[in-house]
């Protein structure tokens, strides 16, 4: 298992890494704030992480691969609530003083202590039937756009759309079944531009005077996100020769796709000559980030990625958890595109925006 080996620091992070680079983008607390006490920002996010855990919950009571499940659903929720209590009263309890990436660590720990691996597997494995049965109408009505900026403009409101349609592919199936332009509808109706961080246009401008020579793209969700999202622009990538490389979760986390799980889409997608809707696909490698959480801390990511992406020229890291919540401010020695979707209020507020509002940020780095 890639978590248990030797992990190393992402090798396109920018460098002395002990002095440039912080995962967590909103700070729950500052050196001046009392240790003992937890901040107003700590609270927010304690509650924030408290009133998941009914859902969560819920899932692991259905698992159907953990024998009596109900009762260990019931002491995940006793013992994260406990911890997470804890942490009100005492911020250095339990490893801390609490951030992003400690919460779903600490969750994620009970889980597996408790029998439960992948508590959204079901719920993965429909999204993605209904996501690959919708792939080529996707890419068929992104292939007819002939004007390029609009084409790219597509792709990317393409992967906001498939994140809004995080866990609901089936409205987005019966609604493509009946009238193949909603997804690009769905596209359309994302929070008008311009939005809270919005470098497309400048993006645009990049994409259309340079070709990148490998990209590595941390991806999220499994379902209408990677398969109608992602993979629709990675194609368009590897169409300007561009070298891809897509890193996913060593295990499951959430509803974020594995990197085996990812392996198997993209087998699923892949016509007899091996190619994505007349792409080759020599140039699309598969490798797993090392991580097991829906956030990312890239000084600590698996060799077989530090090595495939150390001469990349430009580094995505899409959705909230990878790109906002995380990683949103990391510097690189490469372009940097964070892309995600704004989906709790508290980072609606931290970044002054509205809920659903998307963020593209798009960093060059001048050689």
């Amino acid at each position: 298992m890639e978590s248990e080996s030797e992990m190393v620091a992402f090798p396109l992070l920018l460098t002395p890494i002990e002095s440039n680079y912080r995962a967590c983008t909103i700070p729950y607390r500052f050196p001046s704030d009392n240790p003992k006490k937890p901040t107003p920002t700590e609270l927010q996010w304690i509650d924030l992480f408290l009133n998941s855990i009914p859902s969560f919950k819920k899932r692991a009571e259905s698992d159907p691969t953990v024998p009596d499940a109900p009762v260990r659903a019931e002491k995940f929720a006793q013992r994260y609530g406990d911890v997470l209590e804890d942490f009100k009263k005492d911020p250095e309890s339990h490893g801390g003083p609490p951030d992003c990436i400690l919460l779903c660590r600490l969750r994620e720990i009970i889980l597996r202590e408790l029998g439960f691996i992948d508590i959204f597997k079901k719920v993965k494995d429909e999204e993605n039937a209904k996501a690959i049965s919708l792939f080529k109408d996707v890419v068929q009505l992104n292939d007819a756009i002939e004007d390029e900026p609009k084409r790219l403009e597509n792709l990317v409101r393409g992967i906001f759309a498939g994140n809004i349609f995080d866990l609901g592919s089936a409205e987005l199936a019966e609604v493509f079944s009946k009238d193949g332009m909603s997804f690009l509808a769905s596209c359309q109706n994302l929070v008008p531009r311009p939005w809270v961080i919005d470098d497309l246009d400048a993006f645009k401008v990049k994409w259309s005077k340079k070709s990148w020579k490998k990209v590595v793209i941390f991806v999220d969700n499994s379902g209408a996100d990677i398969i109608l999202g992602i993979l629709p622009f990675a194609r368009e990538l590897l169409r300007h020769g561009t070298q891809v490389v897509l890193a996913a979760n060593d295990m499951p986390s959430i509803n974020d796709v594995t990197y085996t799980e990812l392996i198997e889409i993209i087998a699923k997608l892949k016509d007899e000559n091996g190619q994505l809707m007349g792409v080759n696909t020599s140039n699309l490698l598969i490798a797993n980030s090392g991580n097991d959480l829906p956030v990312i801390d890239l000084s600590r990511v698996s060799q077989v990625l530090a090595y495939l992406a150390s001469d990349a020229d430009l580094v995505v890291l899409e959705g909230m958890g990878r790109g906002i919540e995380t990683n949103l401010y990391a510097q690189f020695k490469c372009d940097s595109l964070k892309i995600g979707m704004v989906k709790h209020p508290e980072v609606a507020q931290f970044l002054g925006g509205r809920l659903y509002d998307c963020v593209f940020k798009y960093n060059e780095v001048v050689s």
